[in-house]
């Protein structure tokens, strides 16, 4: 079979779509005949390489895929060949304190399919029975192969996080990336008024589209200004800034006193100016968030399969064009999210 992969850190040019073993499942795993995988920035730091992260190549990327069961393990209890399955890329021990608490994405061991360990951007993968979720047969393959990461990771940020509420406003940074338009219709599903911010009018539509009430062109706005112009001066209850870098000061300054900024991502710089004196005198929470527990990720998930929350395609390319995949992400090239297909199902 073939899988999209790299054996040494670097630019695009290190992408490979090459052979690999035909994977077997171990007793607790499942092989999965991949029918559409979805890229998201993980995989674009797990190629350029991040400090600590040590890779066994030639790395396959990906966390995110879905298709059909082609065989198990003897151990697996949940699925069975022909089931149509989705993968939840996080890893948690299931033995440490968070685990045993219900808290697998704060487990001391935690891992990502495809950011430290192999990924699922192949024709075939096995993955452990309990990075599975089960998937309606009548769910388009983009759409299960393409949700799994940023809508939990959203939903964690807002629902549990940041808990959200009917009455809170809401700011969304980056609202045309995975995470950020995730987070603008959780955000329109739960909470009240929902801002947000891209580069483009084209952008800014999609962000309507999905349940944003205002829109912001960062590029031509100081977003914070405008937020502040729009609330009297108030800001807004909720602050989704999963870019960091010049834009914390502004997230910071856009919060209403006792606000909350959440964030689960750092893609513009992870040591940004932080305002303390604002922190403290107006009495805001900073909260993480990282991916999500097996139940928020079955909890979200299913209004993704019902069509409550809709991921947003902006091209589906081979995996023999993964290359060309990335460099939609690194240029941000259009809305949402960026879907390989094996070149077998094109």
């Amino acid at each position: 079979m073939k899988a999209v992969q790299f054996t040494g850190h670097g630019g695009r040019d290190v992408i490979e779509y090459g052979e690999r073993p035909e994977p077997t499942p171990g007793p607790d795993e499942v092989h999965v005949d991949v029918k559409a995988a979805a890229l998201n920035h993980l995989d674009i730091w797990a190629r350029r390489g991040m400090p600590g992260l040590n890779l066994e190549m030639p790395h396959v990327p990906g966390s995110d895929a879905a298709g059909v069961v082609v065989d198990t393990g003897e151990e697996v209890t949940r699925f069975e060949a022909g089931d149509h399955v989705a993968v939840s890329a996080g890893v948690s021990c299931g033995a440490c304190e968070f685990c045993r608490d219900g808290e697998a994405s704060m487990c001391v061991r935690y891992q990502v399919l495809g950011e430290h360990l192999p990924g699922v951007h192949a024709e075939s993968i096995t993955v452990p029975e309990a990075n599975l979720v089960p998937v309606p047969d009548g769910v388009p393959w983009e759409v299960a192969g393409s949700a799994s990461l940023v809508f939990q990771t959203a939903w964690r940020m807002l629902v549990s996080r940041a808990e959200l509420s009917p009455t809170d406003s809401v700011l969304v940074l980056g609202a045309s990336g995975g995470v950020g338009h995730a987070a603008v219709q959780i955000a329109d599903h739960v909470g009240g008024e929902v801002y947000a911010t891209a580069s483009s009018e084209e952008k800014l539509g999609y962000a309507a589209d999905l349940g944003a009430d205002h829109v912001i062109d960062y590029t031509e706005h100081d977003y914070a200004a405008e937020i502040r112009e729009h609330t009297g001066k108030r800001g807004v209850d909720v602050v989704v800034d999963h870019i960091a870098g010049e834009s914390w000061s502004d997230s910071l300054g856009s919060l209403a006193k006792g606000g909350k900024l959440v964030t689960c991502g750092a893609t513009a710089g992870g040591n940004p100016h932080t305002d303390v004196n604002r922190i403290f005198w107006n009495q805001l929470s900073v909260l993480g968030s990282t991916m999500a527990t097996p139940g928020e990720a079955d909890d979200v998930l299913s209004l993704v399969w019902d069509g409550t929350f809709e991921p947003q395609i902006r091209e589906v390319l081979p995996m023999s064009e993964a290359a060309r995949a990335h460099e939609l992400l690194e240029n941000r090239e259009g809305f949402g999210k960026v879907v390989l297909k094996p070149d077998s199902e094109l």
